[in-house]
């Protein structure tokens, strides 16, 4: 493994060798690792990347089934270095929009993540959990009309802070912006701004807590497990 990943890369001669490289690496999470033993990351053989506006940042680890997208007009797509983008997420930029993930972000698998017509951030260290949905633009659905034929709209960018987390399924909308250090639940889907180090729940989210009244939970006691 460590032999093919010094020549990994983007090239075809470089995609290859990541193959080889991935024949006995463990799956999934255990093989961010081979991300670390090349200064151009781990790129899967399965991923595609269809952007001429890609900057990747050194040792990124691009999972397998990742798209990597650019519709008309899309502005550029900036992945910052030690990020980890897992299985099957897309992310696009398409009318304008553009997409920066700061170093050492992670995206979980099946996010959406979809930046038209103004400007997506996501923070250094910040999480996204599974099937989360990023959109910074919303669609005209004025009567009469097709809604297809409607040309589409944003309140904003979305700006979310460093080491936030957000939980499984969240939605984010256009012109949001989170704080650093902020928890999004579950479900939750965010219309308006989160302070920063704060918990948020709901449809709309709502602040139910602020994260220093959290204490931890004491340490369990192996004997009695």
């Amino acid at each position: 493994m460590r032999f093919w990943m010094r020549y990994a890369g983007l090239s075809v001669s470089g995609r290859v060798a990541t193959l080889l490289a991935t024949v006995f690496a463990p799956p999934h999470k255990e093989r961010i690792f081979l991300s670390k033993l090349n200064k151009s990351g781990y790129i899967s053989c399965w991923a595609r990347m269809f952007h001429e506006n890609l900057l990747l940042g050194d040792h990124v680890f691009i999972d397998d089934h990742v798209l990597l997208f650019q519709r008309r007009q899309g502005g550029a797509m900036h992945i910052g270095q030690k990020v980890c983008i897992f299985r099957y997420n897309i992310l696009e930029t398409g009318y304008g929009g553009t997409l920066e993930i700061d170093e050492g972000a992670s995206v979980h698998p099946k996010c959406q993540i979809n930046a038209y017509v103004s400007k997506i951030y996501i923070g250094p260290g910040t999480m996204l959990a599974p099937c989360c949905a990023l959109y910074s633009y919303d669609h005209g659905i004025s009567f009469p009309g097709a809604i297809r034929e409607q040309p589409l709209t944003s309140r904003g960018g979305i700006h979310i802070g460093r080491d936030a987390w957000l939980g499984y399924g969240c939605i984010v909308l256009d012109g949001v912006t989170i704080g650093d250090g902020a928890v999004i639940g579950a479900g939750s889907v965010v219309t308006g701004n989160i302070p920063d180090h704060v918990v948020a729940v709901g449809n709309p989210a709502r602040v139910v807590k602020h994260r220093r009244d959290i204490h931890p939970n004491p340490p369990q006691d192996a004997s009695h497990a």
